[in-house]
């Protein structure tokens, strides 16, 4: 019965949109415009205890596209999982927490990011794969206060 309790624990409990949000602030308009857009994407994530043994794993993403000064569109979208970790060395909860996870929820959040701004009327846009393990590394360094080792 001990060595059960010992057995190390990943499941996915669920994946979810937990928050969307689309603004277009100078449409009709903006569709008239010829030019190309100038497309801003930042990407965070966040883990947080939500039971003993259990995290919700957060990916967050924002689109800001422009052409000049004008945005065109706006896109705010969180995707999240809710993840069953249990009997883990404290030292791996951190890369699973921060690498593993996020490969999860990630595929999720490009697809909805895609098809919320093609749903708003404008071609989609693809979300790059992301090298977590490489931001994982990043964060840990600047957490520690030295310079990151690998940046992006």
């Amino acid at each position: 019965m001990a060595d059960e309790q010992q057995i190390p624990v990943f499941q996915i409990q669920r994946v979810y949109l937990k928050e969307a949000s689309l603004e277009q602030p100078n449409s009709p308009a903006i569709f008239l415009q010829q030019e190309q857009p100038s497309i801003d994407i930042q990407l965070g994530v966040a883990a947080d205890p939500a039971a003993e043994g259990v995290f919700e794993v957060t990916v967050t993403c924002t689109v800001t596209t422009k052409i000049k000064d004008k945005t065109v569109f706006l896109v705010e979208a969180k995707q999240a999982g809710i993840f069953e970790i249990r009997n883990l060395p404290q030292e791996q909860l951190g890369p699973i927490l921060g690498i593993a996870c996020p490969q999860i929820v990630y595929p999720y959040l490009r697809g909805n990011v895609a098809d919320l701004i093609q749903r708003a009327g404008f071609p989609p846009v693809h979300l790059a794969e992301i090298n977590f393990q490489a931001m994982f590394e990043q964060q840990q360094a600047q957490q520690a206060g030295s310079s990151p080792i690998i940046t992006q």
